[in-house]
């Protein structure tokens, strides 16, 4: 199987030693912009996770009702880029400290959430965000969620490649383009040449 099969799943697969995270920190047209750009990512993929409905759409999801939060699967080559990279990329570019809300993006669907495949990710993520809290790195505690992975639903195919197909709509310019410039400006040796 490639991966490209192993996609539109919403089981877990690790394939072609690849391996996956979810990560969900606002709206995932930003996210998905940042560690599209990632050396090391295979593949990123918008959807929604940890919801109580099966295949949401982009307008339920917007309702706040159905428990998903907007997310992106991240496929990425660990000999190329470890977890740990992963994470603090994703600490650095959202604000983890804000519940259920990233900048004007209200609501639970943009909460700032970690949902793991296996015991080594809740591992690694548990102690980064202890390790943060403790140092005081942000002003406030960090909220993010950090639980066990039960689904994922591949978003709407618009949704996909957003930044890169749209990056001159207004809301591309005004926030997706600030959070890619922060990545280029503190993570720039992480970056696809």
């Amino acid at each position: 199987m490639n991966l490209e099969q192993a996609l539109p799943k919403t089981t877990i697969e690790i394939t072609d030693g690849f391996e996956l995270i979810t990560l969900g920190a606002g709206c995932f047209w930003c996210t998905e912009a940042v560690f599209q750009r990632l050396e090391g990512v295979e593949k990123v993929i918008s959807g929604y996770a940890g919801g109580i409905i099966p295949n949401p759409t982009y307008k339920q999801i917007c309702t706040g009702t159905t428990g998903h939060a907007e997310v992106i699967n991240v496929y990425f080559d660990p000999k190329k880029i470890s977890l740990e990279n992963l994470l603090e990329v994703f600490w650095a570019t959202h604000d983890p400290t804000t519940l259920n809300r990233q900048g004007g993006d209200a609501g639970p669907q943009y909460r700032s959430a970690i949902f793991y495949h296996n015991e080594t990710q809740k591992e690694i993520a548990s102690k980064h965000k202890a390790e943060l809290n403790g140092s005081k790195v942000f002003d406030n505690p960090i909220v993010t969620e950090i639980t066990a992975f039960t689904n994922f639903y591949p978003a709407e195919n618009y949704h996909q490649d957003y930044f890169n197909l749209n990056g001159m709509q207004p809301y591309c310019q005004f926030v997706v383009r600030p959070k890619v410039e922060k990545l280029k400006k503190y993570f720039g040796e992480k970056l696809k040449k």
